[in-house]
């Protein structure tokens, strides 16, 4: 078996051609990940502009006037405004432009209104409540940058100039197969204790949403040589990754490991020096991928946090939302293998750090997927490390 550390790189290492992009209606766009630099065209705003309800004036005239006469209203939206001189003012509200010879916006609150006059009880700075042109942002500027998430922010900008249609990276399709004869789905009627729900499925395809792919449920297949190898060509003609639960490990049943290199794909590794998973394989049809994954619940989504998160990260140009952090061992660890280990912990900040226990988590079987609620995150321990004690730094991959 190869190591972690390797097993990593070589994914790293993987071809995967140019990022696919597609246009979409800001609208549809909540989500999904950007393929262009969005830049300023022109400075915001393009003159300078009321912040509040209040009157135009020339903060001089604060010292030269004890009274201003006000000209007239100045609603947003305006087209023709006339221009503030010496002695004058112009009533002027939230959001429209400054009129002609103005500097300053006095506030409502300030002044009393007198026979068409404006009488400053309170004066205000140089400048107060007028936004400056490009406070905004400035021709030429990049707004959002590419490979960013787009959030509610993001489309409230783009529709701030007036764009109506954006280039996003394209959802890598991601189909989800489980294989072995003694799973069921959800909803179907349990025959005998043997029988195991197919939650891989559904958890499997939670993270390939989560992480801004398209999941494909291609349901459950028994073990059958042919009927799997059907499966897998279907999975492989309308997707990206073909993601397998169960198949891969030295039983007489296991069956994926065989097929997938009659389906022409050339396997990258089969077999990883890590707890759990160890039986984990990689392969490559094209540009197609085939992530094989053991069956067992926690171990089937650790290997796919492993192996499948990094390669859909990748097809959208986006970082790797798994990356290991640095934490702190609140308590002792008892290391268990000579293997990579990933084990389940609770994961706290606190007084700038992390922290890690294991308070509340259950040793025993890699299918213990309750491990994985609350405030879970995987520990790591490499091949070579013993024992750990209490104030470690241990990396964590946070969930």
């Amino acid at each position: 078996m190869i190591s972690y550390e390797t097993s990593q790189n070589m994914i790293s290492l993987l071809p995967m051609g140019t990022i696919r992009s597609e246009r979409l209606f800001i609208s549809s766009a909540l989500g999904r990940i950007l393929a262009e630099d969005i830049v300023a065209e022109e400075d915001y705003p393009t003159h300078p502009t009321s912040a509040m309800d209040g009157y135009a004036v020339i903060h001089a005239d604060f010292s030269d006037y004890k009274a201003l006469a006000i000209l007239g209203d100045n609603p947003a939206g305006a087209d023709e405004i006339d221009a503030v001189e010496n002695g004058i003012c112009i009533k002027t509200f939230t959001g429209s432009l400054m009129p002609e010879g103005s500097d300053t916006l006095i506030p409502i609150e300030n002044v009393s209104v007198k026979e068409g006059q404006i009488l400053i009880e309170k004066t205000v700075p140089v400048g107060f409540a007028v936004r400056p042109v490009g406070e905004s942002y400035r021709r030429g500027e990049v707004l959002i940058s590419r490979g960013t998430t787009i959030g509610f922010a993001e489309i409230g900008v783009l529709a701030g100039i007036n764009r109506v249609m954006i280039w996003v990276a394209q959802r890598p399709r991601v189909s989800i197969i489980a294989t072995g004869s003694e799973i069921i789905d959800i909803g179907e009627t349990q025959r005998h204790g043997g029988q195991i729900r197919s939650s891989n499925s559904y958890t499997l395809e939670a993270l390939v949403n989560s992480l801004g792919g398209e999941s494909v449920g291609m349901g459950i297949i028994g073990d059958d040589k042919n009927a799997i190898m059907e499966r897998f060509e279907e999975a492989l003609r309308c997707s990206d990754i073909v993601v397998s639960t169960g198949g891969v490990s030295v039983g007489d049943y296991d069956f994926v490991k065989h097929i997938v290199p009659k389906l022409g794909a050339e396997v990258i590794f089969k077999g990883v020096n890590i707890k759990p998973g160890q039986h984990v394989m990689v392969a490559q049809r094209g540009k197609k991928f085939i992530v094989s994954l053991p069956g067992f619940a926690y171990s089937s989504t650790v290997t796919f946090i492993l192996y499948v998160a990094p390669l859909i990260s990748r097809m959208l140009g986006n970082a790797n939302p798994y990356e290991p952090i640095e934490a702190t061992l609140k308590v002792p660890f008892a290391k268990r293998s000579n293997k990579s280990e990933f084990t389940a912990c609770n994961l706290t900040f606190l007084d700038g750090r992390y922290w890690v226990d294991f308070e509340g988590k259950k040793s025993g079987s890699s299918a213990i997927l309750t491990n994985l609620l609350g405030n879970a995150a995987l520990m790591i321990c490499g091949e070579d490390d013993g024992d750990l004690e209490e104030g470690t730094l241990v990396r964590v991959i946070k969930l």
